[in-house]
């Protein structure tokens, strides 16, 4: 499989390179007025159907996003796992009234009918341990009991990674206007995606998941709706790793335009 981008609609165009060991999508929010910031419909349902039962799903988004989401990634067959946090240098502030937000939400599902116990997870560590004795007192005897112990710890021995990962965001540097840091997804994917798995990207934008799969050893499927961005990302991937498909925007699959490329037509609405 070639690491590339796809120019189309992950909701249909992905599913012949199904199933995937995880998908990453980063959806439009919906928290802004911007034209091209609205939810997609349909994406959560296609999603479901492109995973593998081991698999799981690192989705992008606001606390809002989530809140207004929540119902329907439940409805849909996925059940909540985990979430990080992504804590940048640079934040926005949409409103004078308001914090400057300087975070981002993933969230990691995987499929209701598959036991936690068989989707694929890797602890995650970080190589920034501080030496120190610990000592651990007698728990009290309504809390069950436990005996008094310690243990000592090396400088620069493994520590959980921590749920809040500080990482500069891609300003001034972004191909794409909401590109997320490859340093970010390369850590959901180890987490998430078995050695030499297939990752699926749903709204790929820059290339920057294909990267980060890349880096990771893994194989890498994306989609993105925008014909010219999908050529800019392949463009990015081919200076990495030489793509050996030379039509990267077939004809044939260039979207017709559209005001709102994220809303489904008739034909495609659930029924």
């Amino acid at each position: 499989m070639n690491i590339r981008v796809t120019p189309g609609d992950c909701r249909t165009d992905l599913q012949q390179h199904a199933p995937f060991d995880m998908l990453l999508a980063d959806p439009p929010y919906g928290d802004t007025s911007l034209a091209w910031d609205k939810h997609c419909q349909g994406w959560i349902e296609a999603a479901v159907g492109l995973l593998k039962p081991t698999g799981s799903i690192w989705v992008f988004g606001s606390m809002r996003f989530f809140q207004d989401m929540g119902a329907t990634f439940r409805s849909e067959g996925l059940r909540y796992a985990q979430d990080v946090v992504w804590e940048k240098h640079n934040g926005s502030g949409f409103h004078a009234d308001r914090f400057k937000r300087v975070h981002e939400h993933a969230t990691q599902y995987y499929l209701k009918d598959a036991p936690w116990s068989s989707v694929y997870n890797e602890v995650q560590t970080t190589a920034d341990a501080t030496a120190r004795t610990v000592r651990r007192k007698k728990r009290p005897a309504h809390t069950g009991h436990i005996e008094a112990a310690h243990y000592t710890s090396q400088d620069g021995g493994p520590r959980l990674m921590r749920s809040v990962i500080y990482m500069p965001s891609m300003h001034g540097r972004a191909i794409h206007p909401t590109e997320k840091p490859v340093d970010l997804i390369e850590i959901l994917i180890r987490t998430s995606c078995p050695p030499e798995g297939i990752v699926g990207d749903m709204f790929a934008g820059s290339g920057a998941a294909g990267e980060a799969a890349m880096r990771a050893g893994r194989r890498y499927a994306g989609c993105e709706i925008d014909v010219d961005m999908a050529q800019k990302a392949n463009d990015r991937l081919s200076s990495i790793l030489p793509l050996t498909t030379p039509a990267l925007v077939p004809q044939h699959r260039q979207p017709e335009p559209v005001s709102d490329p994220y809303k489904l037509n008739t034909t495609q609405e659930k029924t």
